[in-house]
């Protein structure tokens, strides 16, 4: 997937404001609406010139996309950096699959899921808009639960129509057990309301920092932990890492690297919590002294045992 140059789609520089991005998006659609265009690209162009509108003429999607661009250009080949949207507050609801579809996948993979946009024509309304934001959070959070200062950058237009963003910070009360993907809902939090009326809610979408030592997938947490030939051989009690604090695990004798040893109840926390996947990972020690050397020596002498022959497969 290449990288669009909102701006130079539009033709405007990019500290453009609201007005001259209006300006240009008109002169463009006079040009080549298909309606009206004799260009044999006219189509292809509108779309093009259209999606460009959508974002650059949105301080919400503008402000992410600017801070997304920064080390791109036209072009270039691009995949999304993972949470690249986290921190930036967004109004109402998030385009659906139909409605990213009809502009490029370049888009529909920002803007799908991430971009927001106002909703008009709903008939008088006292209540303020919701709003929505990604904030990436611990897996120890979703293991304790924790109170968390959380900064979100919030886009607005200038008296110069330029967009500018605000700093909204605000104390959010993570819940024991919550899981990726989940929204907190802070009552209030969203736009004011009009004519007095109260304001909407904020909603935040939870995801988690990637972590080395573990993999998530729903409430189900995998951890990959390394042990050594004696103990897989022999069986042995070990103790294993987990988001909550260490643990003992008991590893069967005859283990072999691969194996996937499950502590039930051991994964997120919840109504039905999650399980703890212990895959266990064989290290030989290193052959780098006289004594290291004798003893594999030894082993290769006495011990029946070639893994390319049959019967000595993985258990």
């Amino acid at each position: 997937m290449e990288f669009k140059d909102y701006y130079q789609t539009l033709g405007v520089a990019k500290t453009a404001t609201a007005e001259e991005i209006k300006k240009a998006y008109r002169k463009l659609a006079r040009k080549y609406h298909p309606d009206v265009s004799k260009e044999p690209d006219a189509e292809d162009r509108m779309q093009a010139i259209n999606e460009a509108k959508e974002v650059l003429g949105d301080p919400e999607k503008r402000a992410a996309y600017d801070q997304l661009g920064q080390n791109y250009r036209a072009g270039q080949d691009f995949r999304p950096p993972p949470d690249w949207d986290a921190g930036f507050e967004f109004t109402g609801r998030g385009f659906d699959g139909a409605e990213a579809d009809e502009f490029s996948d370049f888009f529909a993979n920002l803007f799908g899921q991430a971009g927001r946009r106002r909703q008009h024509g709903q008939g008088y309304r006292m209540r303020g808009e919701d709003r929505h934001a990604k904030v990436v959070i611990d897996l120890a959070d979703a293991y304790q639960g924790a109170t968390r200062t959380i900064s979100l950058q919030v886009p607005e237009m200038d008296a110069q129509g330029r967009v500018v963003t605000r700093q909204h910070s605000l104390s959010v009360k993570i819940p024991k057990g919550v899981k990726e993907g989940q929204h907190i809902r802070l009552t209030g939090q969203g736009s004011p309301g009009m004519g007095g009326g109260p304001p909407g809610d904020l909603f935040l979408e939870i995801h988690f920092h990637p972590d080395q030592a573990f993999r998530v997938e729903g409430r189900d947490v995998y951890a990959s932990v390394p042990v050594t030939p004696w103990e897989a051989a022999l069986g042995a009690s070990i103790e294993t890492p987990t988001p909550a604090g260490p643990v003992r695990l008991k590893v069967p004798a005859g283990s072999q690297s691969g194996r996937r040893l499950r502590l039930k109840g051991r994964g997120i926390p919840g109504q039905e919590p999650g399980d703890l996947y212990v895959e266990l990972t064989v290290v030989l020690p290193p052959a780098d002294t006289d004594k290291a050397r004798e003893l594999y020596a030894t082993m290769a002498r006495e011990l029946d045992f070639d893994p390319r022959r049959a019967g000595h497969g993985r258990r």
